[in-house]
């Protein structure tokens, strides 16, 4: 009975990293497939430093980090570097529409309302991340450059 609790959890952590990793694959594929949309483009019009070098560093992060979390090889560092990426995407993106203006450097997205329902339904993505990345992190035990295999779960 012990071994199915413990296979179902594992289940669990590994369905959760697939959706993790293969979001941050998608959106780090997308800041070079789509460099004016959602790349160097789109940090431009945020008011981010030198977005032709930022956009594909973040990128590369994106993808890096979803790479070692769908393999769950460095999954932890990974996701704190991830945790980093979605912190600042919801500052600079997603705060503004919770204040109703612009924060700082960062623009205000035109949308018919503002407000916590604005905030949530615009951040509901950025906020599942969050959420999955801190279970990866929990799950990794907290240990910092630590590598497990992708079929690990639990503690080293």
């Amino acid at each position: 009975m012990e071994l199915e609790t413990a296979e179902r959890r594992d289940l669990s952590m590994i369905l959760v990293r697939v959706l993790v990793s293969l979001v941050f694959l998608l959106e780090g594929s997308l800041k070079f497939f789509r460099p004016e949309e959602m790349g160097a483009g789109r940090f431009e019009a945020l008011g981010l430093p030198y977005p032709h070098y930022l956009a594909p560093f973040v990128g590369g992060v994106e993808i890096t980090g979803g790479v070692a979390i769908l393999l769950n090889f460095y999954a932890g560092d990974a996701a704190l570097a991830l945790l980093v990426v979605i912190a600042t995407a919801l500052i600079t993106t997603k705060f503004p529409i919770l204040l109703g203006r612009p924060l700082g450097p960062f623009p205000l997205e035109k949308l018919r309302e503002y407000g916590w329902f604005s905030f949530f339904h615009q951040a509901r993505t950025d906020l599942c991340m969050v959420f999955g990345l801190l279970a990866i992190v929990i799950d990794s035990g907290l240990r910092v450059g630590r590598k497990r295999r992708w079929y690990q779960t639990g503690p080293n």
